[in-house]
């Protein structure tokens, strides 16, 4: 089974599948999950050590990383959980709320 999505944002209530189905596998790129988000990860490139505990923990894989070292988040997929600010050996990372400009690098 698959679905044309192509025009999901004109769905009205009726058209979507009953219980939020997914009935392809490896699609999540597909879908922009991060418009829920109320808080978003930033992070201090100072402070950071590269353990890459956040980028192991993070449930939606939006931590991305490059030569084995975290460069940016994925925004699109990020739900700001906060599990990488909890689990930030050295609080390189902390929550902040959406809309509000970013912390200066401390």
């Amino acid at each position: 089974m698959t679905w044309d999505i192509s025009k999901m944002d004109e769905w009205t209530y009726q058209q979507f599948p009953p219980g939020a189905v997914i009935p392809d596998a490896g699609n999540s790129n597909d879908y922009i999950t991060g418009g829920w988000r109320s808080e978003r990860p930033w992070r201090s490139d100072e402070k950071c050590t590269q353990c890459l505990l956040c980028w192991i923990v993070c449930p939606d894989s939006s931590i991305n990383v490059a030569d084995e070292k975290v460069t940016t988040f994925d925004l699109d997929h990020c739900k700001g959980c906060g599990i990488c600010a909890q689990v930030c050996p050295v609080d390189a990372i902390e929550m902040v709320p959406e809309g509000c400009e970013l912390p200066e690098v401390k």
